[in-house]
């Protein structure tokens, strides 16, 4: 089944698109050189063809596609996942904090925060104080990250106690992507709760940057 996805991405392979591709993400990852629109015309068709998503989830896919070089194997994985959500419980947890933790950057972080660590916290809402609790005050730059982010798409369901003290926990650190991660997460929940978000930012010493990040819908 991997093969079949590397041989429609080599297929695919475009270097003169690849370097600008790579320079966005400061030379950290190699890329092939697949945009966006392509990469998901041939995850359709590997979907289509391999019949990969009647299946039970597929850890070991995930993995290996984790292991290869090229960024866009990675990408092809978080699509994946994102179309398994439902099929995630508790148990993947510790997987997705392993894919957290493993060639981190924003660009991985961001997608697994919000929807597969998202998704089975609202399911099992007992990880919060297993898990992701020991995140948010943890030392690891990413797993700091996902704990601030993973209520990114909750709305109203937003735990807003939780939400603020992971916040006050890391509102002193220095680091720039967690304080534009307070930044995003106070701007998103602020177009469901205005006034609290308002109130929260007036009340509070945080960052320079979260602050124009979070008060962009409260002009």
């Amino acid at each position: 089944m991997i093969k079949l996805l590397i041989l429609l991405f080599e297929e695919n392979r475009n270097a003169e698109n690849a370097l600008p591709m790579q320079k966005y993400m400061k030379n950290n990852f190699p890329f092939l050189g697949i945009k966006t629109p392509r990469r998901r015309e041939l995850m359709r068709e590997f979907y289509q063809q391999s019949g990969i998503l009647k299946q039970d989830f597929q850890e070991e896919f995930v993995d290996k596609l984790w292991e290869l070089e090229e960024r866009e194997y990675q990408y092809a994985a978080l699509d994946y996942m994102e179309r398994s959500l439902k099929k995630l419980d508790k148990s993947h947890l510790p997987f997705c904090e392993r894919l957290i933790m493993t060639k981190s950057w924003w660009d991985t972080v961001d997608a697994l925060a919000p929807k597969p660590v998202g998704t089975i916290a609202a399911k099992f809402p007992e990880v919060i104080p297993e898990t992701i609790d020991g995140w948010a005050k943890g030392d690891h730059l990413w797993l700091t990250r996902a704990a601030i982010l993973f209520q990114l798409k909750y709305k109203e369901k937003t735990d807003e106690e939780l939400l603020y003290r992971y916040i006050l926990q890391n509102n002193k650190s220095s680091e720039f992507f967690i304080q534009k991660a307070i930044g995003w997460i106070l701007r998103e929940y602020s177009k469901t709760n205005h006034d609290s978000v308002k109130r929260f930012i007036e009340a509070h010493d945080l960052p320079k940057l979260s602050v124009r990040e979070g008060s962009k819908y409260l002009q």
